[in-house]
């Protein structure tokens, strides 16, 4: 399984728990008990977070030999940011406020999107093409000839 497959699998595992937090926002307001409520929106994004730290990890171990560290950084940052607005969110649909329960879910949904963006951004592997020294092109002067990587132009212009 390459790495772009199992972030796939990954994405796709996510789907479901997302559904269900955009159900939550898109039901009428008070519907739901705030303690089952804030049931439902840990264990959907606990399970989304669970996902999308496991790809973080597989993404990190894909890395480029030097890259790791970094790459373990960046993405460990980004994910705290996904675990802090999974808790805000849980924290609000405690509180019973429905508006502020769907910014937070508008902002977790935005956040995962995001953090899945980055995931497939740091998989994209640029050949690294090692630089070269080129040998200086051996420019020569024969009579009126230009000699040029040891191809002669006639009438060519005198060498500098």
């Amino acid at each position: 399984m390459t790495i772009d497959d199992e972030l796939q699998e990954r994405r796709a595992r996510c789907g479901p728990h997302l559904a269900r937090l955009a159900v939550l926002t898109a039901g009428p307001p008070g519907t739901r008990p705030p303690a089952a409520a804030a049931a439902e929106v840990a264990e959907a994004a606990g399970a989304v977070v669970a996902q999308a730290e496991a790809a973080g990890r597989a993404v990190v171990s894909a890395a480029a030999h030097g890259q790791k560290t970094a790459t373990g950084e960046f993405l460990t940052a980004r994910l705290t940011r996904l675990k802090t607005a999974a808790d805000n969110a849980v924290t609000v649909a405690r509180e019973g406020d429905d508006a502020a329960l769907r910014a937070s879910l508008r902002q977790f949904d935005a956040l995962t999107t995001a953090l899945w963006t980055v995931h497939q951004a740091v998989t994209i592997q640029v050949p690294r093409v090692p630089r070269r020294h080129r040998p200086a092109v051996p420019v020569q002067q024969q009579g009126g000839d230009r000699l040029t990587a040891g191809h002669a132009i006639p009438g060519g212009a005198p060498a500098i």
